[in-house]
Parts: structure tokens; C-alpha cells; sequence
């Protein structure tokens, strides 16, 4: 029951009911004041009060209950031009919420929070501009279940009609706890956090570490200056856009075969190649503890081991054929997509019956 409690709460403040709320409680001070003042000033019962209450906010023009003394006739002139200004407030916010959609993205936020609640082992991505928009379809081609936190509808409404899709969303601001909780930072394996300002990274970093002690945390910079601060914040690493752009930019004129040759292995060229990590505990029984030349993956599959991860994380770059992956090892290995999935299919114990082993 608490946590349901907590949940609404998170919800309340992140749906930002807070015009709708002021003005319920402008027209019930309204309604009260005009009772008050005909049951004090023109000595009417309650149900008398009420009445000419109703008929004077509705500005129906029904007949008063008995002609009103100056000072009566005085407080309805206030009474109407008060209530005037309220009524006006009222419809205006009702309007907001009816006809530019805000009541539907609070029902959307109440299921897509009910939703994001059953994921765990997830990637939140903070900002859906050019950057988390770009990391977000990266991780959705890699099969990753992502959680976006983004403020501006209007960015994932465009997704939508482009064929998106419905995407898994926290409207909110992503440097509060409150959204963050929401996308369940604290069942995360990892966040990126690509907002715009890098004070505002900062605040996600720092916040998300300190919610989830665990979590992977990738950071979005502008300024060469704030990389620092991104990681004694909690960053585990500092992307920084402009700056790989610029150098990819130079490149492209130094060495421009091997920038053709990084766009392949990146997704970017016609002839895409995949980076793949099969780690010793991928690898299926009948496979562990065998040297890289019994495995023979590249005549397997055609795919090739580029390079080793230690467990002492030590990077071996095209390690010798003798050598055998050890416990906590990790196997970076390059190929086509097709490459990659005969060595998925072959080596990776992914079927039903090798993970109930």
C-alpha cells in the first residue's frame, strides 16, 4: 500500500496537475465565499445561500429570493466580476487538459509507468534529441529493452508518426528522483544521459548513482571541462559529440580507408560488420576451457576473434591462436550480421534446454 501511495505521488508531480488543482480550489473558495456572504449579509438560510449562490456563478438570470438590500446588491457586483475571472480560469485549464491532450498523456504516464514497473535488467536513456534518439534505435537493434525519460512530448510524438512505434517513456524531468524512480533506475543495468546541458548530466549522474550504486552510467558532454565533473559525479565514461565529429571530420581526409573501415563496424556504411562480445560463460560447456585454434571460429562461422578482455581487464589484440579464454574472459569477435549469427547459433548457449543446464 505504500509503495501504490508513493507511485501516485511520483505520478502527481510529474503529470504537473498543479493548475488544474489550484483552480478546483478557486471555485470551491468562490463557492463558499458567496454562501457565506448572503447567509451574513442578506440573513438567507442555507439552502436560500446555496441557491442564490448556484444562480450568480451560473449567470442563469433566475429570479433572487427576496429583493436585495444595497449592501447585498454591492457584494453580488464583487461576486460576479471575482467569479468572472475564476470561471475564465477554470475553462482554460479544462480546456488545456481536455483538448490539447494533457488529460491523455496523464493516462498514458499512469500505463506506461504501470508498464516500465515490470522491467528490470533495463537501459534508461535520458533525452531524446539527436544523441538518445540515436542511442535509443542502437540498443533497440541490439535486442536491449530501453526505457526513455524525456519532457518534450513533442519529440516522441514525431517518433510515433514516423512508424516508431509506442516507445516505453517517463514524461518528466530526468535530473529529479521522481523520474528517474519511474523508469526504474534502481532495477537498471545502465543509463545514457543525453540532455542538452551538461549541468543537467551532472544532476542525472549524480542523482542515478546514488539511487542505483551499480548502474552502468554513460555521459553526454559539450565542454572538455565538464568531463571531470560528469565523472566525479558517477559516470563510468563521457561522450563528448562535437569533439568525435571534429575527428572523424580530420580523418576522413588523413586516413580515410580506415574511417570507411570504423563507419562498417559502426553501422553507418553499405557493408555493415558487427562487434560482438562472447564472454566464457556464453560459451556453451562443450566449448569452455578449449584454446582459441579449437575453437576455430572464423572456418566455423567466418567471423574473427579480434581481441581478448581479460579478467584482470587487460585488452591481448589479436591474441595467439593457444591462447584459452579463462573464466570472466570476454571474446570481441568481428563479422557480417549473418557471421555473428552462426556464431550466436553455435557457440552461445541460448536455447531453452542449455540455459535449464
Amino acid at each position: 500500500m505504500p509503495s501504490t501511495t508513493n507511485n501516485l505521488l511520483i505520478l502527481w508531480k510529474r503529470a504537473n496537475l498543479s493548475r488544474f488543482v489550484l483552480a478546483l480550489v478557486l471555485a470551491g473558495v468562490s463557492f463558499g465565499v458567496g454562501i457565506v456572504g448572503f447567509m451574513s449579509i442578506e440573513d438567507y438560510g442555507l439552502l436560500d445561500a446555496v441557491y442564490m449562490t448556484m444562480i450568480t456563478v451560473s449567470t442563469v438570470g433566475f429570479g433572487e429570493v427576496h429583493p436585495l438590500s444595497p449592501a447585498g446588491r454591492l457584494f453580488v457586483s464583487i461576486y460576479i466580476f471575482f467569479n468572472l475571472l475564476v470561471i475564465a480560469y477554470l475553462v482554460s485549464v479544462l480546456t488545456t487538459y481536455i483538448f490539447d491532450g494533457e488529460l491523455r498523456t496523464v493516462f498514458k504516464m499512469f500505463k506506461s509507468d504501470h508498464e516500465i514497473r515490470g522491467y528490470s535488467d533495463h537501459v534508461i536513456v535520458c533525452g531524446f534529441g539527436r544523441n538518445g534518439s540515436k542511442a535509443y534505435h542502437e540498443l533497440r537493434a541490439n535486442g536491449a529493452r530501453v526505457v526513455v525519460v524525456e519532457q518534450n512530448q513533442d519529440l516522441l510524438r514525431e517518433e510515433a508518426e514516423e512508424g516508431g512505434g509506442a516507445i516505453p517513456v517517463v514524461f518528466g524531468d530526468a535530473t529529479t528522483d521522481e523520474a528517474l524512480r519511474a523508469a526504474g533506475v534502481e532495477r537498471a543495468r545502465a543509463l545514457i544521459t543525453a540532455l542538452p546541458k551538461d549541468a543537467d548530466n551532472v544532476f542525472v549522474a549524480l542523482t542515478a548513482r546514488e539511487l542505483n550504486p551499480n548502474i552502468k552510467i554513460i555521459a553526454r558532454a559539450s565542454l572538455k571541462t565538464s568531463e571531470s565533473k560528469l565523472l566525479r559525479a558517477g559516470a563510468d565514461s563521457v561522450v563528448m559529440p562535437d569533439e568525435i565529429g571534429g575527428s572523424h571530420m580530420a580523418n576522413l581526409i588523413m586516413r580515410p580507408e580506415v574511417i570507411r573501415f570504423l563507419e562498417m563496424i559502426s553501422g553507418l556504411g553499405p557493408n555493415k560488420l558487427r562487434l560482438e562480445e562472447m564472454s566464457y560463460h556464453d560459451l556453451g560447456r562443450e566449448w569452455q576451457g578449449m584454446s582459441i585454434r579449437e575453437l576455430d571460429i572464423r572456418s566455423r562461422t567466418g567471423a574473427t576473434v579480434i581481441g581478448l578482455k581479460q579478467s584482470t581487464g587487460e585488452f591481448l589484440i589479436s591474441p595467439s591462436a593457444d591462447t584459452r579464454p579463462g573464466v570472466d574472459d570476454i571474446l570481441l569477435v568481428l563479422g557480417t550480421d549473418e557471421q555473428v549469427n552462426a556464431l550466436v547459433a553455435q557457440f552461445k548457449r541460448l536455447n531453452s534446454q542449455s540455459r535449464r543446464l
